[in-house]
Parts: structure tokens; sequence; C-alpha cells
């Protein structure tokens, strides 16, 4: 492809949502809702499973690789088997399955992929799951005449796929091509374009090859050098060499629309010289084992981007006025686009010295973030009076572009910050109505001090300020499951339900940072769960993403900035793996936590969301949270009777008393569960139990199990 321009917007008619075109570069999310593989890959097209939007390849449980993960490093990456994997965290919307066990992963490593789609469309529905689409698949013909089939026509089936392509043995995946009258069907990329069953004349040899099942073993492709890992390859029979399908078309000297000055060859990156460039001009990425050189200017594309050239022009007026032309050299610059250095190819308008990288091309221009209340519009120069970028904190430069809102006048943020897949949906919300001020009341009022909760609509709640009645204070609120004290709260006089006047105005729809979707505000009672940010076991009012994903109302109250007493400074939330928390000294299982970058302090969010005050039975008056100051002199737990660590930096102390407590031992493992009531998690039946009448409980089996 030499030139990308914009076209119609398509209606394939196995897709619910209409299709737009872009002229945006893909390389975060390279993977089409169609034919569920990307674009270009070392390797065979690998399957994807529902369209998922995610930047990887192939997907492992650390343990199905490695069998032990929790020394590895998040976002790093690491080589295993001389195979290349990244450690990533995956939120329920990226999910995928394990290519070895076929279950969800959570925590997982992930083979590392390359590849750019260039020209595709994108659906702009808020709920769909397939995103981006290549312009092939979108535009893909009704019915075709396959090789394989030639006695009938194949015609495209959008239903639910049943059994294997016949071609390449993989899963079947709408939408594919079958035969109406046999039971002969193919996947979208064997129907469209299906490998010969032999090449006579390779380019890549001298040899012909034949088309070749994939077996028990793994080679290594005698081209690029890399394993093949996918379901198809071509052999040679004579010198049992093996290639990838995408590799037999590539020869040891290229002409390139991208370098037509002179003929492009191959190279193990090893073998060029110390000072020869060794990063891909197209896509940034550094060529390990083969790359095509040129050593007269010093010119390198890797094979990826060799197989899959990006156009040399992109018309589109809404990025810039002028026409944009591939710079086909590795150069650094800074895009004007996003203010970010480059390394690489960037697309220029020589007439008005503009630069810029492809995937900045076409960026949305209104999008909605998990980390702001408001829409936020892409601006191409920010302008005088934001300093810090929402997201990372970072300097924000005024003369490039960025993500600004329009309600609050001091808050922007980097395009690739707000751009992350943590953070957007990949929704343009360019002429939607503005929905981010709906609000769905928890309750409705039906008389003085009245409400009829959602959670309760079978009576109605009556509003008791600061606890007058005289409640027991031990009594748990039905949301958060903490003790009554002596806060505001609804009553139920008929069932004895109860609800701190906080909990009873939880949003019913609340953003949260954990992943881009809002989230839902559900009651769980029965069913327990741990929370998939703190890890604590609870029952009550949860966030919830499709019923999947949860997290408790402590976590999903959480919001930055966040002030706390033990630190000086505002925290916003930051992905720290492997840190420990200053206030519990334990390393937080998961990534989240609330911290200060500058200052090197960091809580986990089950420390964060500690109460300030609290009741315990050991002591008649109300005991506080002391942070951030360590202990002056040896003290000893009230309830546990051990010595308080000199550097525990959190701990309750009554000032009547002069007592201490640990915060576990206030609190307890089992705090957010209800005694004596029956529970279920993982399948297994349990009985809450109150230990010697503290607040701390314990999990005992049911002998009834």
């Amino acid at each position: 492809m030499d030139t990308i321009t914009s076209t119609t917007m398509s209606k394939p008619f196995f897709h619910e949502h209409p299709l737009f075109p872009s002229a945006r570069v893909v390389t975060t999310t390279p993977y089409c809702g169609y034919c569920h593989i990307e674009e270009t890959i070392d390797d065979h097209p690998i399957t994807v499973y529902c369209g998922v939007k995610v930047s990887i390849n192939i997907t492992f449980h650390t343990q199905c690789v490695l069998e032990d993960f929790s020394r590895l490093k998040p976002e790093k990456l690491i080589f295993y088997d001389e195979i290349k994997f990244e450690v990533v965290r995956n939120n329920n919307n990226t999910r995928l399955l394990c290519s070895q066990c076929d279950s969800r992963c959570k925590v997982s490593v992930v083979l590392e992929a390359q590849g750019t789609i260039y020209g595709g469309y994108y659906c702009n529905d808020p709920n769909c799951t397939a995103w981006f689409f290549h312009k092939k698949c979108a535009e893909a013909p009704l019915q075709i005449n396959h090789p394989s089939h030639p006695q009938h026509l194949l015609l495209l089936t959008k239903q639910l796929g049943d059994g294997v392509c016949e071609l390449c043995g993989e899963t079947i995946l709408a939408p594919f091509y079958s035969c109406s009258t046999c039971e002969f069907k193919v996947d979208l990329t064997c129907g469209m374009k299906p490998p010969p069953s032999a090449i006579e004349h390779p380019l890549c040899h001298d040899h012909p090859l034949v088309l070749l099942k994939k077996g028990e073993e793994d080679f290594p492709c005698e081209v690029c050098k890399e394993i093949i890992y996918g379901p198809l390859s071509y052999l040679c029979h004579e010198c049992n060499l093996y290639f990838h399908l995408d590799c037999v078309n590539l020869s040891e000297e290229v002409n390139h629309p991208c370098h037509s000055n002179h003929p492009i060859k191959l190279f193990a990156s090893e073998n060029l010289m110390d000072d020869a460039e060794k990063i891909c001009f197209s896509c940034e990425k550094q060529s390990e084992k083969m790359l095509y050189h040129c050593p007269t200017c010093n010119f390198s594309i890797c094979l990826v981007c060799t197989r899959n050239p990006p156009p040399l022009v992109i018309d589109h007026a809404r990025t810039h006025v002028h026409p944009l032309t591939l710079l086909s050299r590795t150069m650094s610059f800074t895009c004007d686009v996003c203010g970010e250095d480059g390394k690489g190819g960037p697309y220029v308008c020589l007439q008005c010295a503009f630069l810029t990288h492809g995937e900045c091309i076409d960026l949305p221009r209104i999008i909605s973030i998990n980390r702001h209340e408001h829409r936020i519009s892409f601006t191409p120069h920010l302008g005088a009076g934001y300093s810090k970028c929402g997201v990372c904190r970072k300097s924000l430069n005024q003369y490039h572009g960025a993500y600004s809102c329009s309600v609050c006048q001091k808050y922007a943020t980097h395009c690739r910050c707000a751009l992350r897949n943590d953070l957007w949906d990949h929704v343009d919300l360019e002429g939607i109505p503005n929905h981010d001020a709906e609000y769905i009341a928890p309750f409705k009022k039906v008389g003085d001090d009245l409400i009829i909760h959602f959670s309760h609509e079978k009576h109605p709640l009556k509003f008791y300020k600061k606890n007058k009645i005289l409640y027991d204070k031990w009594l748990q609120c039905e949301a958060c499951m903490y003790p009554l004290v002596f806060e505001s709260i609804y009553v139920c006089e008929e069932c004895s339900f109860f609800l701190h006047d906080k909990c009873a105005n939880l949003l019913r729809k609340k953003k949260l940072v954990f992943f881009p979707p809002p989230q839902s505000l559900e009651v769980t009672k029965e069913v327990v769960t741990a929370c998939e940010e703190c890890g604590v076991l609870f029952v009550g009012f949860n966030y919830t993403f499709d019923g999947d994903w949860r997290v408790d109302v402590h976590c999903g109250s959480l919001c930055e900035p966040f002030i706390h007493d033990g630190h000086l400074h505002p925290l916003y939330f930051y992905e720290r793996w492997g840190s420990s928390c200053v206030a519990c000294e334990v390393i937080a299982p998961v990534s989240y936590m609330l911290g200060c970058d500058a200052c090197g302090f960091y809580l986990c969010l089950y420390c964060a969301s500690l109460p300030t005050k609290m009741w315990h039975k050991n002591d008649d008056h109300p005991i506080t949270l002391h942070c951030g100051v360590k202990l002056s002199e040896k003290s000893r737990c009230e309830i546990c009777e051990r010595e308080l660590d000199q550097s525990n930096r959190f701990f309750y102390t009554c000032f009547d008393c002069g007592v201490t407590f640990h915060t576990r031992c206030v609190l307890g493992d089992f705090s957010r569960l209800k005694p004596e009531k029956l529970i279920f998690y993982k399948e297994k039946r349990f009985e809450v139990m109150q230990e010697g009448g503290q607040l701390n409980s314990l999990l005992y089996e049911s002998m009834n199990d």
C-alpha cells in the first residue's frame, strides 16, 4: 500500500455495528476483530479469542511456562528456552486464554509480538469487544472460489464457529467461510489467502517447498532464524529445512519501496559492524537475529516491516492540512502531535516542517479515561497554564498536542498516557452525546428521613444522625462490613438491615482506575470473593464489570489525588510491582499502590483504606490510626501482646488509655465477612466464626459440607 486516504464507512453484514475508516498506524493493538490475527508477525498468524483489545501475541500462564513466577518483574522482557516473553498483568477486559492450558490468564507471560496495521477500520461502539479491523477483512467478499474445494462456492458465515479449519487445523472462529452443501470450512485467513500446497521456485531457497502442518517439534525458520510456532510452515525435503509462511517470499536481496536507492540485503544482526544501524526505521525496534540492511546508506528494516511496508504517503486532513510523506531513514525527532521523542522514520510535511509518528496520525478527538471524571479532548497545541500530566505527573509541553478537560481548566494529559490500554476504552466520543454527568441514584426518598435503597427494596430505611438511637455499635454495615460505631446510619427496623450514610450514597456506576470501562455497584451476599486489588475476602457491596472482576467498596472508594495523614503530599495511583508498603512492609500482591513518586512513599490499597477511627472490644474508648511517626518507646499490642516493631509506622492507639494495637489485630484478616453466617468460597461452604468475641474472624469449613 503506497497511499492511505479516507474512505467511506463500511457496514459488513457480519458485524452488528458500523465500521469507520482510520488512517492511524496501529502498533499498540495490532489484532483484527474478524480474522483474530495480527497483520504481520514473525510466525504464522496467532489465534486470539473474541477480538479482545490487547497488544500481545501468545499468552501463557506464568506457572504453565515457568512453574513459579513470584520472582519475575512485570513489564519486563525475559528469555526462557531462547524465547522472548514479556511479564504482564491482564485485567478482565484484556484477559486471554493460556495457549497451554486453555484457561484465563490474570498474571501471565506473553510472547513478544511485532506488527502494525495500516489503514484499517475501527468499531466505535463502547460495548463491542472487537475494536480494530484489517481493511481486507472488513471488505471480505461474501463468497469465494477456494482451490481446496473447487466443486462448490464457499459462503462467508457469521455464526459461531464449530470444529477446525480444513487447511490449517486451527479452531474455527467467526466469521469463516463454509460450504452450504458439504461440511467443508476454512477460517477467514485461509479462505481469502490460502497458502499454496507447494512452491516450485521459492525466493528464499534453491529447492521446491511443500506446505506442512505443524508437528510436535518446533524448528527454526531458515530465513529469520525464529522458532516456528504456527500451525503451518513450508519444508524443503531435500535439505530438511523449515520456513515461515511469510518468509518464503523473502530473498537474500530485495528492492524495497521504503529504500529505492539501493537493494537491501539480509544480514544476521551480529555480523553487522558495531556502528551499523540495527534499529528498524519503521517500528523503531532492534532486530536481534536477522534484518535487511543497506551498507551504503546505513539503512535497516526488520523482516516484519519488510513484509508489511508502511504507506509512503498518508493523506489525512484532520491530522495535517497537507499529505504526509514517510521519511525513510532512522533519525531522532520530536513529534509535533504528541511532543514525544522518536527514533525512526517520521511522516513529514516539508512545506510546514511538520513531523509526526505514524501512530499519532488520526488520533481520537474526544475520549473518556478512567483517571478523570470528565471527557477530555485532543488539542494540537496545548498552550500555557498546564504544569503536569494528570496521569504520569510529568511535565507537559505547551507547544505540542495533548488531551485537556474543558471543565477542569488545569487538567491535561500526554497523548500516549491518555491512550494507554488500561485507561482508554478505545471509543472516540466525537458526535456521541455526553453522559459523563449521568447520575443513577442509589435510593429514592419516600418520606422524611426515609429512603428505598436499591439493595433493600422490600422495606424503607430510616436515617439516624450519628447513630443517636444507640444501636449496638458492633453491628455491621451491609455494604462495607465495618461496625456501625457512632456514624450516621440508615436502618431497616423490620429486618435489622444497616448502612452507613456514606455507604448508602455510593455511586451506582463509577470509573475506577483499575481498568477502563465504568463499574457497576452490586451486592455480594453468600458467595465470597477476594477483592481483585487488595486480595481481602469480602461480602457486601462491590464494584464489578460483567460480574467477573470484583473490587470491594473499600478499594472502589479510593480516588486521586488521595490525601492521607501519613504523608505531606497528595498520593496518586501507580503500578508498583514488587514494592513494599510503608505501613505494613508487605510486598503488595497486586500492582496498584497509592504513592508519592517524589518521596518514594507507597501504600498498599489495604492500608490506604484503613479507617482512621475504630472501636474495639478490648477498649472502652475509640482508637485512632496513628501513622507516619515511629514509636518512641517499646509498646505491646493490647490484643496479641506482641511487641510492636519500632519501624512500624501504622498502628492504632487509645489516647485515653495509652494502649496500642496492631492494625491487623484490630481488623483481622476476615473483617469484611459477616460472623455466624455460612458462605461459599471456591465451591466450598464455610462458616464465619468470631474468636473470643473480637472482630478477628476465623473461617472454619462447615461440618455439613
